[in-house]
């Protein structure tokens, strides 16, 4: 369910600003976030998407995961200016790899076009 703030951002708008973990390439952290705040075992254990969607939103900043979020996520340059090496590797790695996968698309540019052009008539 997206927060309040979100009602007035379209499903479009959302899915390219506030992601900032991937399902598929950080599942060990998911495992080992919901190992240490549930104490659930994903690999031995059943659930529905949707249960597992509800868990994975659940998540709490001091998990594996919720420490990767909290630095790809990072807005205040202060915070970011005082980040050790590692943190900056992993907010560089989420950066170009969130780059990478908007480039050439299409639909993207058009939505970015259409904010801007918004912007402007203001």
């Amino acid at each position: 369910m997206p927060r309040l703030w979100e009602w007035k951002r379209s499903p479009f708008e959302r899915g390219f600003e506030d992601r900032y973990y991937d399902l598929f390439d950080d599942l060990p952290l998911i495992e080992a976030s919901f190992a240490k705040q549930y104490g659930i075992r994903l690999s031995k254990t059943k659930m529905s998407y949707r249960e597992f969607s509800l868990l994975l939103s659940g998540l709490m900043p001091d998990t594996p995961l919720g420490a990767v979020v909290a630095v790809r996520s990072e807005k205040n340059r202060k915070v970011i200016a005082a980040f050790t090496p590692e943190q900056r590797a992993i907010r560089t790695a989420w950066r170009l790899k969130r780059a990478q996968s908007l480039h050439g698309n299409t639909e993207y540019i058009k939505h970015l076009q259409g904010r801007f052009e918004a912007a402007w008539k203001k």
